[in-house]
């Protein structure tokens, strides 16, 4: 019977496993190797391997403090900010990455307090 039981749950799992494939980030490149990060989807980050997905968001995160001038980074910030990224592109993946990154900043920072300067 343990048997049977162990069989079953190895085939279900497999199976739920083969219909989430995840893909490699370059598959959203060019010919050229080039992705257009404003264009990627939430459906599309979440369809990448994790590994894809983290240095995708740091790199967002750094292109972000860049625009802004800012050379720090806060790093438990940065993790949090990163989740919930995913849990709200999970949530919305028609919505654009770039667009999720803004909402979820605008977010934090008004739960914080934090009022940018024109």
């Amino acid at each position: 019977m343990r048997t049977l039981i162990l069989a079953a749950a190895i085939v279900i799992s497999g199976s739920l496993s083969s219909a989430n494939a995840q893909v490699e980030l370059k598959t959203y490149a060019d010919a050229n190797g080039y992705l257009d990060v404003q264009k990627l989807t939430c459906a599309q980050l979440a369809g990448t391997f994790q590994e894809d997905a983290d240095m995708l968001t740091t790199w967002y995160s750094g292109w972000y403090n860049g625009l802004g001038k800012k050379h720090f980074i806060n790093i438990g910030r940065g993790k949090e900010a990163e989740h919930e990224v995913i849990v709200y592109c999970k949530a919305n993946p028609k919505v654009t990455v770039i667009k999720a990154i803004g909402l979820v900043f605008d977010k934090m920072r008004k739960e914080r307090g934090i009022v940018l300067a024109k």
